[in-house]
C-alpha cells in the first residue's frame, strides 16, 4: 500500500464524501470520471475512485497533481486500484 499523508490512521476503515466505480472502463474514462467528480466536490472533501485499467493508477496520480490536489492513498488489490483523493483547492 502506497500512503502520500498520514492524516488517518486507518486507510481500510475511512469512509469517503464520494465513491466511483470505474472498474470494467478503459482509458481516458477514469480520468475524466475522476475529473468530472473532482469538479463538483467541495475543498476539503474526499473522492474514492476504485479502477481495474492498468494505466488508471498513473493516469488519475498525474490529474491530481496537476490540479493540485492531494492524493492520501493508493491501495492495490486483486487487479483493483483504490485511490482516495482530498480536494484541497
Amino acid at each position: 500500500m502506497y500512503v502520500k499523508s498520514h492524516h488517518y490512521k486507518s486507510v481500510m476503515t475511512f469512509k469517503p464524501d464520494k465513491k466511483i466505480d470505474c472498474q470494467g472502463l478503459f482509458c481516458p474514462e477514469p480520468v475524466y470520471r475522476t475529473r468530472l467528480e473532482l469538479d463538483e466536490m467541495e475543498i476539503g472533501e474526499t473522492l474514492e475512485v476504485l479502477a481495474d485499467d492498468p494505466a488508471a493508477r498513473s493516469d488519475i496520480e498525474t490529474l491530481v497533481n496537476n490540479l493540485g490536489h492531494e492524493i492520501l492513498s493508493i491501495e492495490e488489490k486483486d487487479d483493483v486500484t483504490r485511490i482516495i483523493i482530498k480536494k484541497v483547492k
